[in-house]
This record gives C-alpha cells, structure tokens and sequence, in this order.
C-alpha cells in the first residue's frame, strides 16, 4: 500500500524547505482534555490507555479486531481503523496526540507518521526496532517539535531516582561493573514460543486479522500463529528477544545514573544454538563502555535464560531471584528486581544502621501518576519534558538493540557509534538499517 499522499506530501515539503511542523495545540492547555488516537489497542495497549481515561479517546486503530474487541467496547464513539494512514487521512486535525503500542517493527512507521502531522507520540518500549530508526525517531522529535515519552515505566519511579542520587552522591563510589540478568525467556505461549517446525508453515490468515498491515515495514512472508498475537518477540524479524523486551526496564537505573552513552563493544559471550531467526534459550552479552567526562570505563553484563552473576563475598549472600541488576561499586553495590523500582544496598546489618546518615535527601522530581501522565502534562504545559522523551529514549534502546545484534549473530562487535557502523564486520548494514517493503519508506526527509 502508497503511503498517505496527504502525510507524504506535507514530509516532502518540510523536506524541501527546512521548515517545522507546529504542533496542533487546540486542545492541549492545562485543564483541558487531548484527543488521544490509540495505535495498538489490545494487549499492552490497555495498561497504556485505561489511564488516560480523562482524556478524549478519538480514534482506535488496530491491524486485529479480535485483539483490540475491549478497546472498542471501551470507546464506543470513537472512530475504528484497520491502517494508521487511513486514519490520518481523514483526522488528522482532530487528533492531538498518539499512543503506539503495537509489535517492535511497527513502532518506527507509525510514530513517525504521526510526528510528520505534528501530534505527541507515547511508544511502547523498545522504542524503534533497529539503530538507523532510533535515530531518526530522535532527530525527528526535535524537527518536528512534539513532545514524546517511551513507555519504560521504571523511569517515572522513585526508585530510579534513587539509584541516581545515591551514586552522585558517592554512595556506591565508582562503578565499574553492571549485572543484569532475567531467567526468560519461557517457551510457555504467553509471550514466546517455539513452533512445532522451522519455518513455521503458512496458516490461513483469522477473518479479523490484517496480515498485510501486521508486516508492516517488514519483509513479506506467510501468516503463522507463532507470530501473532504476542508472539513475535521470539523473532528477530518482528522482535529483538528477551534482551529487547527488558533491557530497557532492567538496565535503565545504572543507564540513566552513570551516563555511560554508547557502547562500542557488544560480544556475545554464550549462547545456546537456535534456528535462523529465531533467538535462544540462553545467552550472555558483554557490553563495554569507554571512559568518559573522568569516569572509569563500565562493563554491562547481560544475562538471560538461567546465567547469574556470582555471588560475591561483599554483596553478603543476597539472593538472586529471576530477574534483576547489581551495580557494582568500589565502596558498595545496590541490587534491582527487573525493574528500577525497588533498591537496596547490598550491605551488612550493622552497616543499614549507620548508612541512614550518609543517603542524600531527594533531588529529582518525583513523577505522579506514572508515565502517561508524565507525557500528557507535558503536553499541556503543566509539567516538565517526560524523563523518558526521545532524546534519552534513543540512547538506551540503541544498547538494547546492539546487544540483540551481537546476541542474534554470536559475534564480538566493535562498534563506532559516531558513524553508526560495525567495524570489525562486514554486512552489519542489513541490520543497522533494515530493508523495508515499498510504501513503507518513512524518516528519509530528515536526513537530507
């Protein structure tokens, strides 16, 4: 399918001119209620929308009536749509802002149609599904002057903020090492799945499902179960695995607090064989940081399908549940669950009762409500710019993702972030900035 005429031929112009597209503001003042269109309205969706309720949910737009059957129950006068461009076509100019909660390669053609037309975009985490997308994503929020949030809902807790007061303050002292680790993925059908066989065979396609508009930017190919609904994540072609889908929560704290930027090794230190494709029971991935602004270089260790870090002596035999993170400091080491938002020193007991006096009193803003709110007071002027906006977003997704590109090919990566590119290997392009099907060609007007 063409791209809208209407979106391509206001990109085209803006291209051509160097001009800003103003956000529509109608709606947008404190007090006021925003027109909010959902893109993705099942699944995730919900935990996204149900808490924009005092806004005007205008329009629903999912490729799955099935999926997305709460939603319209939900919203019985708000317009349905199968294609996103379809539905900017015929409202854009009552629409102010966008929620996107649909499969990782979709996130990129959807968020920037919108931001093409000028609306705020809330996207589901990862934010885009490969390195070229994340910064397109993150030079067009500025181009086109919207205000955008990634849906990581660690970063809007108290106890992220923590984790970054206390390192500033010295608490943890130089940190040099970071564990992750998640014991997924489970092959239980909830999220991922092995087929029966690979590749998986063609299915015939639910009456209530687009698979067409599914693809999306991706490269064609039959319809199978495995794929949808949910089930996408265990492929790299529509997901970026476990490490996509919780990097972003798991390794925001010591991102966020140790400002380390972008890796320039990504090595894939263990993983388990799978077919092409499709990810594997287990990993580990190294990342490794330089040294910067007088800060030591940092190693982030991912670890997923069982591998845990060994415990050690000063961490006072803690216990590893499923999923966590260990900062690693030269004074002392703070531990995570999966996300940022329960903290606790890894110190001995006589040593909680004098540390009280040390911890800093609290320096960053505390976010209500979570990070939908976060966003839509923002966009009505009644709050700062969301803590997870594009610009941050961007840099902790390319992480994740240049984690799954080692993972995925089993390969040391040395990376240079500067020039988006893979040294040490050739044919890393393909992955860096993938092809994509025609008509789906989106964010090339802000590169020129």
């Amino acid at each position: 399918m063409r791209i809208s005429r209407r979106i391509f031929v206001k990109s085209s112009a803006i291209a051509a001119t160097g001009a800003l597209v103003v956000p529509n503001l109608i709606s947008c003042k404190a007090g006021s209620k925003l027109n909010l269109a959902i893109i993705g309205v099942g699944g995730r969706a919900v935990k996204n929308w149900e808490v924009c309720l005092d806004e005007n949910i205008v329009a629903l737009c999912d490729v799955d009536d099935k999926m997305a059957a709460k939603g319209f129950n939900q919203f019985p006068n708000a317009r349905r749509f199968k294609d996103f461009r379809v539905m900017f076509d015929q409202m854009e100019k009552e629409i102010d802002a966008v929620i996107i909660s649909t499969p990782n390669h979709t996130h990129f053609a959807a968020t920037m149609a919108a931001m093409q037309l000028g609306k705020h975009v809330y996207v589901e985490k990862p934010l885009a599904h490969d390195i070229w997308q994340l910064r397109t994503l993150k030079k067009a929020a500025h181009y086109y002057n919207v205000v955008t949030q990634m849906g990581n809902q660690g970063h809007a807790t108290d106890g992220i903020r923590r984790i970054k007061e206390w390192y500033e303050a010295g608490i943890l002292g130089e940190v040099k090492e970071v564990f992750a680790w998640h014991n997924g993925p489970n092959f239980n059908g909830n999220y991922f799945l092995k087929p029966s066989e690979y590749p998986p065979k063609e299915e015939q396609i639910p009456d209530t499902l687009d698979w067409d508009l599914w693809l999306g930017q991706a490269q064609q190919q039959p319809y199978n179960s495995c794929y949808h609904p949910k089930l996408w994540r265990s492929w790299y072609p529509f997901g970026n695995g476990l490490i996509g889908d919780w990097a972003c929560h798991t390794i925001d704290g010591p991102f966020w607090a140790l400002e380390p930027g972008i890796p320039n090794v990504a090595e894939a230190e263990l993983r388990s064989p799978s077919p092409d494709g499709f990810i594997p029971d287990q990993s580990v991935v190294r990342m490794e940081f330089p040294a910067r602004n007088g800060k030591p270089a940092v190693t982030f260790k991912w670890m997923e399908g069982g591998p845990k870090p060994e415990i050690r002596q000063e961490w006072h035999k803690v216990e590893l549940l499923g999923e966590g993170m260990i900062m690693v400091g030269d004074k002392r080491s703070l531990i995570t669950g999966g996300r940022p938002d329960n903290v606790t020193l890894l110190i001995s007991e006589d040593e909680k009762k004098s540390i009280i006096s040390e911890l800093p009193e609290p320096s960053i803003p505390r976010v209500k409500d979570g990070p939908q709110q976060e966003w839509i007071r923002a966009i009505k002027g009644d709050g700062p710019e969301p803590g997870s906006n594009f610009d941050y977003a961007a840099d902790l997704t390319e992480l994740a993702l240049l984690g799954a590109l080692a993972q995925r090919t089993n390969k040391r990566l040395e990376y240079d972030a500067k020039e988006m590119k893979v040294t040490n290997h050739s044919g890393f392009e393909q992955y860096i900035k993938e092809p994509v099907r025609q008509g789906w060609e989106y964010g090339e007007e802000i590169w020129k």
